[in-house]
């Protein structure tokens, strides 16, 4: 497995460790994913997600290159500013879902998902015809999700950046913790608020002692994958690999809204465009569980009869609320709000709300 420059450090914390995407990360400390979980969402807590990757698209031709291989309008990015976004596959489904930072116009950051690195990298130099400059910067960066209500204030006590001056989905590449040059970006996959930073990994242990020196007043606490999962879901964002992939489309999974037919030519604009005609199939819905229950990804949705009408692609009992919550592809006919699905567990049906 690979390792991140903060590995040895979680296995010191007494983390439960585990593979993920070929890296070595910390599923959970002794506190737990439920306490991890609530930590994040009335305080602050410091996620290590280093096994990210970063690719620089450079060049005159980097915004037409964009365009093309992404849905989203990339040309209403303003400097210091970040879009959610994906690539389309050719084939009606998606590489994988990004967020790409704007320095200039011939300047650009993508930040993929760690499972993908290699897929992507592959994926964006077949379709470089463009003639824009490509660089793999992962091995490079390290990169650290600093979460919660007080992440902000603990923050700005490590850099003169005014970080309430800086919106969400925006970004400062800024001094922080006497290490320059770091990328502060206010953004995160946990709903609470916060910002990632991203710094070259050789400032890895420096950044990380001054975030717990002055972490300390605030309750700062490490936190692994597990409780990262139980976050967004009760957030409802996507995982890649779960609740999209190369089989699903943006359409089907609710990211219509990232998917702008209007503003420019794309790869796939074509059958996506014939699918918003035609209408989709199945689409993405999110749950709560009417009883005591788990929803695991995997577990058949059935209708009221026990016909099977689609599948859970992430589910989980939630730490605060103990309501299980998931998310799965539904036929579009039982897509509605409000509407009655049931979960197959072990050849029980559970009742669920679509909510």
């Amino acid at each position: 497995m690979k390792t991140t420059p903060f590995t040895d450090i979680h296995i010191a914390l007494g983390a439960k460790m585990a593979d993920f995407a070929g890296f070595n990360m910390p599923i959970q400390y002794p506190t737990g994913i439920n306490q991890e979980h609530i930590i994040v969402r009335e305080g602050v807590g410091v996620f290590d997600v280093s096994h990210m990757g970063e690719f620089w698209v450079k060049g005159e031709k980097a915004l037409d290159f964009l365009q093309y291989i992404t849905t989203n309008d990339v040309s209403k990015l303003e400097a210091g500013k970040a879009q959610y976004t994906c690539f389309p596959n050719g084939k009606g489904g998606i590489v994988d879902d990004l967020i790409i930072y704007k320095y200039s116009t011939t300047k650009y950051l993508l930040v993929v998902n760690a499972g993908n690195i290699d897929k992507d990298w592959a994926w964006v130099n077949e379709h470089n015809t463009f003639g824009v400059q490509l660089e793999n910067a992962s091995d490079r960066y390290g990169q650290l999700a600093v979460q919660g209500p007080k992440a902000t204030e603990m923050l700005q006590l490590l850099t003169d950046a005014d970080l309430s001056a800086i919106p969400y989905y925006a970004f400062r590449e800024w001094s922080f913790a006497g290490v320059q040059g770091v990328i502060l970006s206010n953004t995160g996959y946990t709903g609470a608020g916060g910002f990632e930073l991203y710094f070259p990994k050789e400032h890895s242990q420096q950044i990380w002692d001054a975030l717990f020196e002055v972490g300390k007043p605030f309750g700062l606490a490490p936190i692994g994958l597990g409780a990262r999962d139980s976050l967004r879901l009760e957030k409802w964002y996507c995982l890649y690999g779960h609740d999209i992939d190369d089989t699903t489309s943006p359409l089907e999974a609710g990211l219509g809204w990232i998917t702008k037919f209007d503003a420019k030519d794309f790869i796939d604009k074509e059958f996506l465009l014939k699918q918003k005609a035609e209408g989709v199939q199945r689409k993405l819905v999110h749950f709560e569980c009417q009883e005591r229950a788990i929803p695991r990804c995997g577990y058949e949705i059935c209708d009221a009869e026990g016909n099977t009408i689609g599948n859970v692609t992430s589910g989980i009992m939630l730490p605060t609320t103990k309501i299980g919550v998931g998310m799965g592809y539904v036929k579009t006919a039982f897509a509605k709000k409000e509407t009655i699905i049931y979960i197959k567990i072990r050849e029980k049906l559970i009742p669920a709300k679509i909510v």
